[in-house]
């Protein structure tokens, strides 16, 4: 569905050249919510915009639904942008038009019949929720509301494509959930393809199918949310598992994380280590967290006794991660 091909994209400022992607790759499949994460500056904003040609990359090859879209201009790059829809974190919406006369705007510039508009509107507001806030204007609403505005003006056009340009993180966390799961909602009942950028984890651990991490312009990791979750030392297990701070009292024995995923979290592991190989296992952190309905646990611990190698060998055998420090 977007097949991005080493995109690299480059700024002059001055005098000198600053590299915003580079060398990027990634396949975003039909009916998935792909996630890209980074801090700020990781380039995640030049990316999604490359998506559809709001920036126009240095090099590289960037494919929507098969078609090139850095070989487009005018007028047939306007058409292939009908079919990506495109949500952004301060909703763009405009002041002095109604809810109804936003999510319009769209149908009006491609030349919608009047009452076809108004038929789509009420269709599209009924999706999101906001049959009764037709007549309101943007000043009238909250946050979510009007990032459903956005939502719904993203999708007069039916897109099979929608971009979301970190349009959550001006959200409160209760309206986040709300939106969240209304574009889990939206991915489900119409087959949409999502791609979504942030840098809040918890969005990705919420909605997406896959996720790359990108950081200074690169994708240094990329893979499913639960694959790279419990991946011990993955940025992303990282941040849902922040590790103890020790404050320079290193606890005697080997230092190591071990992840749990899906049934092996409610296995007895630690009981058959302490037993079958006679180590002692101080426990010095843990938690576990729910990731797109399977549940991921890790263990900071702190290992002694003569068969540790064993163990450890024994815990990969059970389908642990494990990772030493």
């Amino acid at each position: 569905m977007i097949e991005i091909e080493n995109l690299r994209k480059e700024y002059r400022q001055r005098d000198r050249t600053v590299v915003a992607l580079d060398g990027v790759s990634l396949t975003v499949r039909p009916g998935e919510i792909f996630g890209v994460v980074g801090q700020s500056g990781a380039g995640k904003s030049t990316l999604i915009r490359c998506v559809n040609l709001l920036e126009r990359p240095t090099s590289g090859v960037v494919r929507v639904n098969g078609q090139d879209m850095t070989r487009l201009r005018g007028a047939e790059l306007r058409r292939a942008r009908q079919r990506i829809g495109m949500i952004f974190q301060h909703f763009n919406l405009l002041s002095s038009r109604t809810v109804a006369e936003n999510v319009a705007l769209p149908l009006e510039v491609m030349g919608y019949p009047r009452r076809e508009r108004q038929r789509r509107v009420a269709e599209l507001l009924a999706l999101v929720g906001l049959e009764d806030r037709a007549d309101a204007y943007p000043a009238q609403l909250s946050g979510g509301q009007k990032q459903r505005v956005g939502i719904a003006r993203a999708l007069a056009a039916e897109p099979a494509v929608l971009l979301s340009d970190e349009a959550t993180s001006a959200l409160d966390p209760e309206t986040t959930q709300s939106i969240l799961a209304l574009l889990r909602d939206l991915n489900q009942r119409l087959g949409l393809t999502i791609l979504l950028i942030t840098h809040e984890m918890g969005v990705v651990k919420e909605i997406c199918h896959r996720v790359a991490v990108l950081e200074a312009g690169r994708i240094v990791e990329s893979g499913t949310v639960a694959e790279l979750a419990s991946r011990p030392g993955s940025h992303l297990a990282t941040t849902l598992f922040p590790r103890p701070a020790l404050n320079g009292n290193r606890p005697d024995g080997l230092l190591a994380t071990l992840m749990f995923v899906g049934a092996a979290a409610d296995a007895p592991v630690m009981t058959t280590l302490v037993r079958q190989f006679s180590v002692d296992v101080n426990v010095l952190s843990g938690s576990i967290e729910l990731v797109q309905g399977e549940r991921i646990g890790q263990l900071q611990v702190a290992l002694s006794g003569d068969r540790i190698d064993e163990a450890l060998e024994w815990l990969r055998g059970q389908g642990l991660g494990v990772e030493v420090h």
